[in-house]
């Protein structure tokens, strides 16, 4: 069975978070989606649960981070070009994220970042593959 990774993260409003990643392109798992959370598919193994604060909580043994003053996880996905990460990016921020920095191009890879509506920071990141078997 191959490995899957769930990414587990507090979102202040469930629906607009939804709606954001929505616009994205992503869409999310029914079986694993309940007023309280949401199960947001990446790949075919790995996924974010976006949680309401409280459900939240009932799994967390230590304060919920403010993710808008503090920085609590980078989640970094590949791309399959420059060009994607470029859609990606600029599609969250017209669906209302914010860019904490400057587009990172080192030739062999080129990568952008996101904060999404809770301030969570998404990395978009695409690597040469030549470079990367060298």
């Amino acid at each position: 069975m191959t490995q899957m990774i769930f990414v587990n993260l507090p979102v202040k409003d469930l629906d607009a978070a939804k709606a954001f990643w929505e616009k994205l392109g992503y869409s999310f798992n029914p079986q694993f989606t309940d007023p309280t959370a949401a199960c947001m598919v990446v790949s075919d193994s790995i996924f974010a649960m976006l949680l309401t604060e409280e459900k939240f909580k009932e799994f967390a043994t230590k304060p919920v981070a403010d993710a808008s003053k503090t920085t609590e996880v980078m989640v970094a996905l590949s791309a399959d070009s420059r060009e994607k990460v470029d859609e990606v990016v600029d599609a969250a921020l017209a669906a209302g994220a914010v860019e904490p920095r400057p587009a990172m191009d080192l030739g062999f890879m080129y990568g952008r970042a996101f904060e999404d509506l809770d301030h969570h920071v998404w990395e978009f990141v695409w690597m040469d593959p030549a470079a990367v078997q060298g």
